[in-house]
């Protein structure tokens, strides 16, 4: 047996559990989500003990792929209609900075000619404590880190001097350069 998929989801007071035919809707107070689990897979809500169960049907290589993928979509949307998710980005380089445009707009200035213009997906929201740091927060796990991964590739930090744009804690790696003046 899958050791993820075994364990049951715990279900906070706060949330409000909906399954119809295949489809999970987990509503909370940051929001609300939604999913369609596959045929294969069996999804039970027990209201008495307020917790998920995922069940499979056998041992096949794909039911037991699909066993703990579903028991960790599901958990990730109780958490996120509960606490919600948070990526932070910096952005290092001179002159390099970030700002918020028209409604939750986000306009980064990373050594292009242009402002790069991202608008971030719907259930997303984008803050800008100061010009160098970018906080992206949703309930959906997915979508928030899917956006970060979208931000953070409109300039990568480069290994010669790390100008970019990095996720918080993310250790860059640096190359030396050419050493000029070591003449034999």
């Amino acid at each position: 047996m899958s050791r993820i998929g075994r364990k049951p989801v715990a279900v906070p007071p706060a949330v409000k559990i909906s399954i119809v035919d295949r489809k999970i809707e987990v509503e909370g107070p940051k929001g609300k989500l939604s999913f369609i689990h596959r045929p294969e897979i069996g999804v039970a809500f027990d209201a008495a003990a307020k917790q998920i169960l995922v069940t499979r049907p056998n041992d096949e290589r794909l039911n037991r792929a699909l066993h703990g993928l579903t028991r960790s979509l599901v958990n990730n949307m109780v958490e996120g209609v509960v606490n919600g998710y948070t990526k932070k980005l910096e952005i290092v380089g001179v002159g390099y900075q970030a700002q918020i445009k028209k409604a939750n707009t986000l306009a980064l200035q990373v050594g292009y000619a242009n402002q790069v213009v991202l608008e971030p997906p719907a259930g997303v929201a984008v803050a800008v404590p100061d010009p160098t740091h970018v906080v992206i927060s949703g309930a959906d796990k997915q979508a928030v880190g899917q956006f970060a991964a979208v931000v953070r590739k409109v300039r990568p930090p480069e290994p010669y001097k790390g100008k970019g744009i990095r996720y918080e804690g993310e250790v860059v790696r640096k190359k030396a350069g050419k050493a000029f003046g070591s003449s034999k």
